[in-house]
Formats: C-alpha cells, sequence, structure tokens
C-alpha cells in the first residue's frame, strides 16, 4: 500500500477529526515484511491504512494503537517471531523475523504532528532528514520528532534514534492520452506516482480514467518544455503514437535529467524517430528504453502497462 495512499486515508480521518497512531517500523531483524521506516497509519476505531507484515500483527498493534491513544504516550513494540516465537504471541505467524514498531499519539489539538509535516514534504519536491527519538533523554521524549537532522544512515536506528530520509513522492508524465496510457495511470496511481498526463487532444484527456492524475496538460507537443517543469519528473513515458507528435516530445525530454525515458512501438520505429532528431538524439543516451517495458510477453495495454511500470519501478528503487 503505498504512501499516496497512505496520504489520501490520512486526509480523510483528518478532515472527520479523527485520533490516529503513527506506527513506524524502527529496527528489523531476520526476515520481515518491512523495513526500518516504513510507516503505517490506525485510527481511533481500530482500522489501519498500510501494512507493517502480511496483515498478521496489525489487529494485535491496533490493541495496543487504543492504549497509545488513551495515554497519549509513544510506546516502542517489540515482536519477535524468530525460532518459533510468533507461537509465544498467540499470532502463529511462521515468519522468522524481528521488529520494533514505535507507536506515537497523532491528535486534532496537536495537528497531528509530527506527520502533518511528513506529508508536506512528501507531497512536495526537496527530501528532508528526520530523526525521531526512541527514548527519553533530558528534556526530550520517546517520539519527538526533529526535521533537517544530520542522516548518518539511512533507515538505521543509532543510540537510540531512528534516522530515515522523507523523500517525496515520485512523479511520472505520460505523453499521450490514448487508450492504453488509461492502465499506466491507474497503475501507476496505485503504485503511490504522481502522474501528469499531457496530450494535445482535450477529448483525450477527459476520460474518467485520468481523473485520478494530479495534472491534465493539454498543449502542443512542442510547448512540452513550456507547460512542465521537466526537473520535477523520475520518469516520462513516450506513447501518443504518432511519429510527428513522439518526436517533439523526445527532442524536448533529450535535455532534461528525467533519468527513464520510455518510448512505444518496435524497434524500427524508435530507430527511425533517433536519425529524424539527429544530433539531439545523443542526449537520450541509456535513459531512452524503446521499446518500453521489461519482456514478460505483454500483450494487452494492461499487460504493456505493468511491463513498463516494472521496469520503472526496478530502476528507480535501485538508481
Amino acid at each position: 500500500m503505498s504512501t499516496k495512499a497512505l496520504l489520501r486515508r490520512f486526509d480523510a480521518w483528518r478532515a472527520e477529526g479523527r485520533t490516529l497512531v503513527l506506527a513506524t517500523v524502527v529496527d528489523t531483524a531476520g526476515s520481515t515484511y518491512t523495513k526500518a521506516g516504513h510507516r503505517i497509519l490506525i485510527a481511533d476505531s481500530g482500522d489501519y491504512q498500510g501494512l507493517v507484515s502480511g496483515g498478521c500483527l496489525e489487529g494485535d498493534l491496533a490493541s495496543h494503537a487504543r492504549e497509545v491513544i488513551a495515554s497519549g504516550e509513544a510506546r516502542l513494540i517489540t515482536y519477535d517471531l524468530r525460532g518459533g516465537n510468533d507461537e509465544l504471541f498467540g499470532l502463529g505467524i511462521g515468519c522468522d523475523g524481528l521488529l520494533r514498531i514505535l507507536l506515537q499519539r497523532l491528535s486534532p489539538e496537536g495537528d497531528y504532528e509530527p506527520f502533518t509535516r511528513m506529508a508536506h514534504i512528501q507531497r512536495g519536491d526537496t527530501p528532508c532528514h528526520c530523526a525521531v527519538l526512541l527514548a527519553d533523554r533530558g528534556e526530550f521524549r520517546t517520539g519527538d520528532t526533529l526535521f533537517d537532522a544530520v542522516n548518518p544512515a539511512d533507515g538505521s536506528s543509532q543510540a537510540d534514534v531512528l534516522y530515515t530520509t522523507l523523500r517525496p513522492l515520485p512523479r511520472l508524465l505520460v505523453l499521450g492520452a490514448g487508450p492504453d496510457a488509461t492502465p499506466v495511470v491507474t497503475l501507476a496511481d496505485l503504485l503511490g506516482w504522481r502522474i501528469t498526463v499531457v496530450d494535445h487532444r482535450p477529448a483525450y484527456l477527459d476520460r474518467p480514467a485520468f481523473a485520478i492524475a494530479d495534472g491534465r496538460v493539454c498543449a502542443p507537443a512542442d510547448t512540452l518544455a513550456k507547460q512542465v517543469t521537466l526537473a520535477l519528473f523520475a520518469a516520462a513515458i513516450v506513447m501518443s503514437h504518432h511519429l510527428a507528435t513522439d518526436r517533439s516530445y523526445l527532442a524536448a525530454l533529450a535535455p532534461s535529467a528525467i533519468p527513464y525515458i520510455g518510448l512505444l512501438g518496435p524497434p524500427g520505429r524508435r530507430d527511425r524517430l533517433l536519425r529524424e532528431l539527429g544530433d539531439a538524439a545523443g542526449a537520450l543516451g541509456d535513459r531512452l528504453h524503446g521499446p518500453a517495458g521489461l519482456d514478460i510477453g505483454a500483450d494487452s495495454p494492461e499487460s504493456i502497462a505493468l511491463s513498463i511500470l516494472g521496469e520503472i519501478h526496478a530502476m528507480t528503487r535501485h538508481s
């Protein structure tokens, strides 16, 4: 469940005035579903958004969350499931790892801090280092959170402090709003990307499926660089299925720093476009992936979308 979905649910619960608990994985050992720095939200009703396990621990966490809501005090919970110890918890999970999870109350009267600040950062465009105290220390209490902190090792706990980097939600630029862009946008949204769809045809952009996009831009392809701040995007997919339009898009993307540029169509079409681009083609370098997507035998708009998003996900996760 993506960070984007987490932020959407936060907005909904905040609008309802619910009291929440922020659950943060602060340390792990062995085989675990999530790693340090992963966060979910638990509402006062026991509902939760996100997973720290495969759905095995969340019910027990909700019970602890109710106690944190009642006391207002942050609490560290440890699940040691190594060596069959999960039977001691009555969970019977069969995993083989340890998780330490910090629970912090988020209240309307406290403006839901520190998560309000976290959400603002993730919806912005600048990363921010974050330090969370995991034990009382002088005037500071467990759960106190500092932003713009020195970050010696991302996702690590040192001297009872969890250091992480809060990263903005990634942005995807979809260039072409044809029918096959619909599953691309749907899947990208599910994965947590902020999506901007560009096309020069207003009727195409009005497709109901594109309502979930964060932005829709109706403009000629040769004005792309003036219409969109290309530096904000982690990936772009060129899929207008029109040679002249795709060539204009590639010409605009070539001088950008976007690390992944996908191009739909067979190799012969790609080669023709590169020849027509002339010297500008060299600037695309190995950032250009054409045909875009992993070789999974895709043969439908949905499976092609899966192959492209799979390739983007793999590249951005390992960059």
